[in-house]
């Protein structure tokens, strides 16, 4: 049952060679669109992912707060991308977004739920942001926007639903596929980082 999970965990992690989806160029900005930035970037995969692994980590109330806090200010980054309000470091914060929740997930860190929730509002304003910015027809920003919150909630979903696998497969080998998956999100946060600096 580990095998699966695994090559799973590799899989996330080698995504993102070619991770950064915002060109700068626009695109139409229906739903579909929308939805499509996220998953379209493997930055933003790995990210909204790693979201709902460490929510499903620190179990509780987390598990549903985590996520909910960044869902909601993702939408708050889009809103201020698309009004063309200016956001310095932008790729950074998504990049150190990928490398910060790839070495918690990896180091098991444990934080109170609060914490968790402004790690997941800071990170998520950078990812908001880009998906905002890359919207250039306003007419259609309502569906564009619905489309990038409900694709970010649905990799936040399949984050919770792997770290509710890894915890169910038993404390040793959940902990040494968290620390390879994790490692490997990590680094390919640094592989990112090193393509935009």
């Amino acid at each position: 049952m580990t095998k699966p999970f695994l090559r799973l965990a590799v899989l996330i992690g080698l995504f993102p060679t070619a991770a950064s989806a915002h060109s700068g160029a626009g695109g139409p900005t229906d739903f579909v669109h929308g939805f499509l930035h996220p998953v379209g970037g493997g930055d933003h995969v790995l990210a909204m992912a790693a979201i709902g692994i460490l929510a499903a980590h620190l179990g509780g109330r987390a598990l549903w707060l985590v996520p909910i806090s960044f869902v909601t200010v993702v939408a708050i980054g889009g809103a201020l991308g698309a009004a063309g309000f200016p956001l310095p470091f932008v790729e950074i914060g998504i990049g150190l977004s990928v490398v910060t929740l790839g070495l918690a997930i990896a180091l098991q860190v444990s934080v109170p739920t609060l914490a968790a929730m402004g790690v997941a509002a800071f990170f998520a304003i950078f990812h908001g942001h880009a998906h905002g910015s890359e919207m250039i027809d306003r007419a259609f920003g309502l569906a564009y926007c619905l489309g990038f919150v409900t694709a970010t909630a649905l990799l936040h979903g399949t984050g919770i639903a792997l770290g509710l696998s890894i915890g169910a497969i038993g404390a040793a080998s959940g902990r040494r596929l968290a620390q390879a998956g994790g490692g490997a999100m990590a680094l390919a946060g640094v592989a990112l980082l090193a393509g935009i600096l």
